[in-house]
C-alpha cells in the first residue's frame, strides 16, 4: 500500500513538473503575478492535461481547475512556443484518424453545426453581435466600433465582387441574413441564402422582411439557378477537405457566365482534416480550417484565383469585441445558460482572440472567376471607390 501511494505521488509530482516545465517555456508561471500566468485550483489539472491534451486544456477551464486573468494572452504565449504539439492527447489522434476515415461534414451530418453552435439561442448572438448580427470578422481600418467594423467589412465583400443594381447573388452561408440585408440595401441586388440554422433562418426572415432577399434552411450542395456572383462568409469551415471540391462545382453550377465569385474563411497555416478537439467538441463539431493549398486545390480547372487577401490581424479585435459584449450581456444570460457556459464560451472566444495574435490562425478572402473570363476591371489591389462611390482602377 505505502509503495503504491508513493508511486501516485511521484506520478503527480512528475506531471506537475512537467506542465510547469512546459509552461516556461512560453515564459508562463503557475501561480504567478502576471496577467498571462495560470492559478491552478486542482493539482489533478497538471495529469488530466498531460493525458487529454488540448480537450482535457479547455475542459478542466470549464470545470474550474485553473483559471487565468488574460487567457487571450496566454494562448498567444502557447501557440507561439508551439506546446500543443508537445502534449496532443489521444483524442486527437482518434479524431485525426476518424476524419481521414469518415465524412465527417456529410450532407447527413451538416445540420449538426446548426442546432449544436448556431440554434443555442439568438439572444446570446444578438448580445454579442453588432447591430446587423455578423458572426464573421470585421474590418477595424477606419472603424473605431464593431458596428462600423462590420459595415466597413460587408461593404468591402460587395466591392470585392463587384455588385451593382439588379444583380441576383447566391450566399451560400447566409447567417441571420446580415449580408444579404446590407447588399439588397445600399447596393439594390437580389440575394438567395443558404444555411443549416434553423433560429438563423427564422430570425433572419423577419430581419430582411420587405427586401428582395429569400433565405432557404437547406445544405449549400441544394443551391440550384443562375446568379451573377456567389458569396460565401464564413462557411467553408464546415465544409471539410473532403468536399472542397464539392462546394466548388457548386459555385460553379450556379455561377452566371462572366460572373465572380468570392470566399470568406478562417484558415489554417497547414493542411489538415480535422480541427481542435475541444472546438469539434464543445463549439463547432465536424468543422475544419482549409489552408490555402486545399482551396487552390479544390479550384483548379474550374476557377481562377484574381485575388487573395489576409484580414487575420482584424479577428482579434473582433473577438475581443464579442467578449466583451457578451461578459456584459451575461447578467440577463446567467440563467438561462448556467456558469460553466460562462467558462465554456469565454475559453471560445478568448482562445481564439490569441490564436489570431499569434498567426497561428488566418483569414482569408478569394476572389474566382472561370477560366476564360476577364478579370474584372473594377479589381484594384486597395479596393478603394473613387469620389462618385465608383470601384477604383487604377
Amino acid at each position: 500500500m505505502l509503495k503504491a501511494l508513493e508511486s501516485t505521488v511521484t506520478t503527480v509530482v512528475g506531471a506537475e513538473r512537467f506542465v510547469r516545465d512546459l509552461l516556461a517555456q512560453a515564459g508562463v508561471e503557475v501561480g504567478g503575478s502576471r496577467p498571462f500566468d495560470l492559478v491552478v485550483h486542482d493539482p489533478s489539472f497538471y495529469r488530466r492535461v498531460l493525458a487529454g491534451g488540448e480537450l482535457a486544456f479547455g475542459e478542466s477551464y470549464m470545470d474550474g481547475q485553473w483559471d487565468c486573468e488574460a487567457l487571450d494572452v496566454l494562448v498567444d504565449r502557447i501557440l507561439r512556443a508551439r506546446l500543443e504539439r508537445r502534449v496532443p492527447g489521444l483524442k486527437t489522434f482518434l479524431y485525426a484518424a476518424a476524419a481521414r476515415l469518415v465524412n465527417l461534414q456529410s450532407p447527413r451530418r451538416a445540420f449538426e453545426v446548426g442546432r449544436r453552435h448556431y440554434d443555442i439561442g439568438n439572444d446570446l448572438y444578438e448580445a454579442m453581435l453588432d447591430r446587423r448580427m455578423v458572426y464573421t470578422c470585421a474590418l477595424w481600418e477606419d472603424a473605431t466600433t464593431l458596428d462600423e467594423a462590420q459595415e466597413r467589412k460587408l461593404d468591402l465583400v460587395c466591392r470585392k465582387v463587384g455588385l451593382r443594381p439588379g444583380m441576383r447573388v447566391l450566399e451560400l452561408g447566409c447567417g441571420w441574413g446580415s449580408f444579404a440585408r446590407f447588399a439588397a440595401e445600399r447596393y439594390g441586388v437580389a440575394v438567395t441564402g443558404y444555411t443549416v440554422s434553423r433560429a438563423q433562418v427564422e430570425l433572419g426572415r423577419e430581419r430582411c422582411a420587405g427586401l428582395p432577399v429569400e433565405l432557404r434552411l437547406e445544405d449549400y450542395r441544394r443551391a440550384r439557378g443562375r446568379f451573377d456572383a456567389v458569396v460565401s462568409i464564413g462557411i467553408m469551415e464546415h465544409v471539410g477537405s473532403k468536399n472542397h471540391r464539392a462546394y466548388m462545382r457548386v459555385v460553379d453550377r450556379c455561377l452566371a457566365e462572366g460572373g465572380t465569385a468570392f470566399v470568406h474563411t478562417i484558415g489554417g497555416n497547414t493542411s489538415k482534416g480535422f480541427i481542435s478537439p475541444w472546438f469539434h467538441e464543445y463549439i463547432f463539431p465536424n468543422a475544419v480550417l482549409p489552408s490555402l493549398a486545399q482551396l487552390s486545390r479544390a479550384m483548379e480547372g474550374l476557377f481562377v484565383p484574381e485575388d487573395v487577401q489576409n484580414l487575420g490581424p482584424h479577428y482579434d479585435p473582433t473577438l475581443m469585441a464579442w467578449y466583451r459584449n457578451f461578459v456584459e450581456a451575461w447578467p440577463s444570460l446567467r440563467e438561462r445558460y448556467g456558469e460553466r457556459f460562462f467558462r465554456m464560451w469565454s475559453f471560445y472566444l478568448l482562445a481564439c482572440a490569441g490564436g489570431f495574435r499569434a498567426r497561428h490562425t488566418q483569414l482569408f478572402q478569394v476572389i474566382m472567376t472561370r477560366p476564360g473570363t476577364a478579370q474584372p476591371s473594377w479589381l484594384a489591389r486597395s479596393y478603394g471607390t473613387g469620389g462618385d462611390g465608383s470601384p477604383v482602377t487604377s
